[in-house]
């Protein structure tokens, strides 16, 4: 996966072309334009001082001068400064305007566990929202230890969702060490609450006995907090000093929910202390809490808040420390009048049959949306509603403005680097809560695949808020670092994002697979209304991302395309990385250049031009324009041609190409630092000159074809394609198909001396999904390979889901990757992202057109 650490990283491509989107005429925002103004100016001033008299020259020059400053003044008063295009929007109406996002569906999300990058956390869709979280303190190496934001510092035995339905339900099950945490999340709108209606938590603690280490045998302490992010004072209520079975904590008054009002339920014995905080950012609230716990920890000897509160906080924390096993209960209430009745039947008794009833329902539903039957076991069923929980449950929304790289001037001082995007919502699932808890463009295209199946107006809410972002040229940024919170997760080095870098646009998977379904009869007259006016007015931002592409990645050839913005400079990569295709590190041209033909993103580009014709023809709009995208579609798929820019008849598979050697290596060297002191580095050394050619790397790249389903079934090429697949010299392991083929020069290699093999070996579940979605499709059509894409398809499936399933019980998680030769899981782990497309493998569900 591209990645921050792992995706991002400072790219230059060529410059977008002006007429990206569009007319010229219409949508260019031109940087050096002089303005009319100053022309004006000009002719005015050449008449005054055109004034024979030269006693009244001097008062001429200097009365027209005040003039035209307030005459300037004037005719500027009403214009905007011209924005430079990199962050000037896309001229065109915005998909979260159209009224399927509006109303019922707007209120419905309005309230979530939006906060993927935290153990537990609530808030609201809206810029400056109210914030819940919670907080526990756990033993990290026989010490005290605040647990909070995810991290795998905290050596968590597992955590995650166990159930999650994306919209008002989810339960969640943590171990820290002996002591089990369970949280459950549910929202409410009954008569009488305010917009978005009520919420309430359960947070049950239990243990082991028999393990249990004797400081957390004792006391838990638990810490639940909320924030206002506007900076509005938050009110103590009168349970924080008159604790009682249903103790008001705290309340406060907004705009958007009235009054509210948060509530303590509980029938465990506990001690309860608070205190409050001023600060603008919640994200260094950990710190503040353990702050003052330490300071009273030596006055009074104990772990307890201080029972005080700062001016005007807007943040209150409240510590419960109880024995455990301990269960309590947190009511949010909204609206002008709260109601006792309302907060009862959000407790207790009443809590946990409603509870019950979402679990229930998430199982029926899980059920009939992926039907998995008989075949497998339970074991397997109860990864796969794990995974797709974790899913949904780690959809996030961010509020902030992306920084933009600025183009490299003489006079650029340090920290005047990038430009300000203008600030944005994103409504997005994440892949890793703990390291990458934020959205990333092409990995939600994979989230997609799966989500739509589940909710298809969650899905089509967060496709619309990714299209939003898009900018005047088409582009959209990669990476999305959008708020303090968020910010506070990522080094400096990886935040501001480059405008002439991609990512495989793979939201166009989801869109084909909906006009699939479409076709196929899958949705509801009302849901096939809906997706038919959200692409209708999605088009325009399509076709702009499409031709963004199709300007800035092309190359020398007709029809060829490449990544750019590769480092043909770097000295210390062993095969300089290509991030910007999502694949890091998977080996390219060893020397970057104009003459590169990328595999992959000529794939991509395939699946864009038949997606925007697809679209047009179920609109039908096939006008002349349509007609465009099927002949580029139609060129892109072109098998001779194909074969004549990337496949290698000698070795029988598909390569890019260009300026490439073999005889590359890194060697320790010694160079002279900055400061003057010799430093031993792993330095690149070219043994050999490159020419241009065919890349000889078999890999997850040379598959692109066969995702794509551009070889035709009675290819003899198809047999290529299944030969390196099955070969466990190639591709093959029992565990799942590898990235980079054992015969390849760079098979798990390091690129430089901190940057271990990537996509150079391991198992990504988002090339193997693909990989088998193709075979499956090469399996029904008739040819005299079907038998063979049959048996391999059943087998690779097989071993992927018991690997997988495997893994999760031993480790408790999902992860980022797997390795090659004994199928553990490796990279990040809680990796809930596309590995998660478990789901639809096991359920068999792939695209059906």
């Amino acid at each position: 996966m591209a990645g921050s650490s792992r995706r991002s990283s400072t790219r230059s491509r060529g410059k977008p072309s002006a007429d990206a989107v569009g007319d010229e005429s219409v949508h260019r925002v031109s940087t050096n334009a002089r303005p009319r103004s100053y022309r004006g100016r000009d002719q005015s001033l050449i008449r005054i001082t055109n004034v024979s008299s030269k006693v009244f020259l001097g008062f001429g020059i200097l009365f027209s001068s005040i003039a035209l400053f307030f005459i300037f003044r004037l005719v500027n008063t009403n214009e905007e400064p011209e924005k430079p295009r990199v962050i000037t929007p896309f001229p065109a109406p915005k998909l979260m305007e159209l009224p399927m996002f509006q109303g019922e569906h707007k209120e419905s999300l309005y309230w979530g566990t939006y906060r993927p990058n935290v153990y537990f956390g609530i808030r609201a869709r809206t810029p400056q929202s109210l914030i819940a979280g919670l907080m526990w303190i756990g033993i990290t190496n026989g010490r005290y230890a605040m647990r909070h934001i995810c991290q795998d510092s905290d050596e968590l035995r597992t955590y995650g969702w166990t159930e999650h339905n994306g919209r008002d339900y989810g339960h969640q099950i943590l171990v820290d060490q002996d002591m089990t945490l369970k949280t459950s999340f549910l929202k409410s709108k009954e008569h009488g609450s305010s917009y978005g209606g009520d919420w309430a938590v359960r947070i049950e603690v239990e243990n082991d006995e028999v393990n249990l280490s004797e400081e957390m045998s004792k006391t838990v302490h638990l810490f639940f907090y909320m924030d206002d992010e506007s900076g509005n004072a938050l009110n103590l209520g009168s349970g924080a000093t008159d604790v009682d079975d249903e103790s008001i904590l705290a309340s406060g008054y907004r705009s958007d929910v009235g009054n509210w009002q948060l509530l303590l339920s509980t029938e465990d014995e506990f001690e309860f202390h608070y205190s409050g905080f001023k600060t603008p950012f919640v994200h260094n609230l950990s710190d503040l809490v353990q702050s003052n716990l330490g300071i009273q920890a030596r006055k009074v000897g104990r772990l307890q808040l201080s029972d005080t509160s700062e001016g005007s906080s807007n943040i209150l924390v409240f510590q419960l420390s109880g024995r455990i096993p301990f269960k309590a209960d947190i009511i949010f209430q909204s609206g002008t009048l709260a109601q006792k009745e309302r907060a009862i039947s959000l407790a207790g008794a009443s809590l946990t049959n409603k509870l019950s009833e979402k679990q229930k329902d998430y199982a029926d539903k899980f059920e009939r949306c992926f039907n998995l039957g008989d075949e497998l076991d339970s074991g397997s069923v109860t990864v796969g509603k794990a995974a797709l929980a974790n899913l949904l449950g780690g959809i996030g929304y961010f509020y902030g403005q992306s920084q933009i790289a600025l183009p490299n001037r003489p006079d650029k001082k340090h920290g005047d680097d990038f430009i300000s995007y203008w600030p944005a919502e994103l409504y997005t699932a994440v892949p890793s809560r703990p390291f990458f808890p934020r959205g990333f463009l092409w990995d939600e295209g994979f989230h997609q695949l799966l989500i739509w199946r589940w909710d298809i107006h969650i899905c089509l809410d967060i496709i619309g808020h990714w299209l939003d972002l898009m900018n005047i040229d088409g582009w959209i940024p990669r990476e999305q670092i959008l708020g303090a919170e968020a910010l506070s997760k990522v080094p400096e080095e990886f935040v501001t994002q480059h405008p002439t870098n991609g990512n495989p646009p793979t939201l166009f998977l989801v869109l084909r697979d909906l006009i699939c379904s479409i076709k196929a009869k899958k949705f509801a007259a009302g849901e096939r209304k809906e997706i038919s006016i959200f692409f209708d007015q999605a088009f325009v931002r399509l076709e702009g991302w499409f031709k963004w592409f199709n300007t800035t990645q092309s190359g020398k050839a007709v029809s060829s395309y490449f990544w750019h913005g590769r480092d043909n400079k770097t000295i210390r990569e062993l095969n300089p990385k290509t991030l910007s295709s999502g694949l890091d590190d998977y080996p390219r041209a060893s020397h970057p250049s104009k003459d590169e033909r990328h595999l992959d993103i000529r794939c991509w580009m395939h699946l864009a031009a038949d997606c925007l014709h697809s679209i047009l023809e179920f609109l039908e709009k096939e006008n002349e324009h349509g007609k465009e995208y099927r002949s580029t579609a139609k060129l892109l798929s072109d098998f001779q041609l194909l074969n004549e820019m990337h496949f290698d008849d000698a070795y029988g598979a598909y390569f890019d190409y260009g300026n490439h050697t073999e005889n590359v290596r890194l060697s320790w060297q010694v160079v002279e630092t900055v400061n003057g002191h010799p430093s031993r580095e792993l330095i690149r050394e070219v043994l050999e000159k490159p020419v241009l050619r065919l890349v000889p790397h078999v890999g997850y790249v040379s598959l692109f074809p066969l995702m794509e389903r551009l070889i035709p079934p009675g290819s003899w090429i198809l047999e290529k394609q299944l030969d390196l697949i099955s070969n466990r010299s190639t591709l093959w392991t029992n565990f799942g198909l590898r990235s980079l083929s054992k015969t390849s020069s760079i098979y798990m290699k390091r690129n430089t001396e901190h940057d271990p093999p990537y996509w150079r070996g391991p198992i990504w579940m988002n090339m193997n999904y693909r990989i088998l979605s193709a075979l499956h499709y090469y399996s029904r059509e008739d040819g005299p390979y079907r038998q063979r894409a049959k048996a391999i398809y059943d087998d690779l499936r097989n071993n992927l889901i018991r690997n997988v399933v495997k893994n999760y019980h031993q480790t408790g998680y999902l992860w980022e990757q797997y390795d090659q030769q004994k199928g553990k899981g490796k990279g990040a782990r809680v990796f809930t992202g596309w590995t998660s497309l478990v789901v639809l493998i096991m359920a068999e569900k792939y695209n059906e057109c």
